[in-house]
């Protein structure tokens, strides 16, 4: 069974206008989208910004409300899930945000930010296991255990970016969605973090929705790739197939834009 499976999801924005602020119209950033996610494999999701590829992780983790149609996580439709019948199933998900400097609280250590998820969802933790676990997270993503006392500030975009990967493993989650996790980094720091995320998922059995605008990124992480145009999937193949012989003329426009060196 796969992990998971998205089925017909719409997620609209309504647009109001007048005095009256009326609804006039919607903005359909996802516009009936299917696809399925088998456990321990990557699916890379690829798109122009503004293509609706966000709005497919943040509704997965129900960040946004969808419109219609059906998650299921395990087999457990989510979307008419209450948050309190939601809950459990937030260790299970987590997300790995683009911006790893705003996606973490400026004023807090890096002990406190990987260790709030601990205490929200594993409240009987006591404080010297939640600091040894976020010892075992620092090291796990390549950072020095002492380095949990600093700030934000003092690290950079890559180191941050393995913070907040440390955070999304806290709670050992099975699903992770990486919304354009590299995108903001520099080329040499992107090898790195893709790397990391692929020892990662090998280690722990970790599933991952990759999302992404470049698609010579995506091909390095990907056993399928979605391509998405407009709020719709346009393409769905394994990536060897996407990069060998893409069928839609927007997968061939972005292959095309993908920089070839010498």
């Amino acid at each position: 069974m796969p992990l998971l499976e998205v089925k017909n999801l719409r997620t609209w924005f309504p647009v109001t206008g007048g005095v009256l602020r009326r609804h006039i119209d919607d903005v359909k950033a996802v516009d009936d989208v299917s696809f399925t996610i088998e456990p321990g494999t990557t699916v890379g999701l690829v798109g122009e910004s503004g293509s609706g590829k966000s709005t497919i992780g943040k509704t997965i983790l129900k960040l946004v409300t969808a419109t219609s149609g059906q998650i299921l996580f395990d087999g457990r439709d989510i979307l008419p899930m209450s948050e309190s019948e939601f809950r459990p199933l937030r260790r299970e998900i987590q997300m790995i945000f683009q911006d790893p400097f705003g996606s973490l609280n400026p004023r807090h250590t890096i002990f406190q930010i990987v260790g709030e998820a601990l205490e929200i969802h594993f409240p009987t933790m006591k404080g010297g296991e939640r600091r040894d676990r976020v010892t075992e997270l620092m090291k796990q993503v390549g950072l020095k255990p002492e380095m949990m006392e600093r700030y934000p500030h003092e690290f950079s975009g890559g180191q941050r970016q393995r913070i907040g990967i440390a955070r999304a493993l806290a709670v050992k989650p099975k699903f992770i969605v990486c919304d354009e996790p590299v995108s903001a980094l520099d080329v040499s720091v992107q090898a790195q973090i893709v790397n990391l995320l692929q020892d990662l998922q090998a280690e722990l059995g970790l599933t991952y929705l990759f999302i992404a605008h470049d698609l010579a990124v995506v091909e390095h992480v990907s056993d399928h790739v979605l391509v998405m145009y407009r709020g719709q999937i346009v393409e769905s193949a394994s990536a060897d197939a996407i990069y060998a012989d893409p069928q839609h003329d927007y997968t061939k426009r972005l292959l095309a834009a993908v920089p070839k060196f010498a």
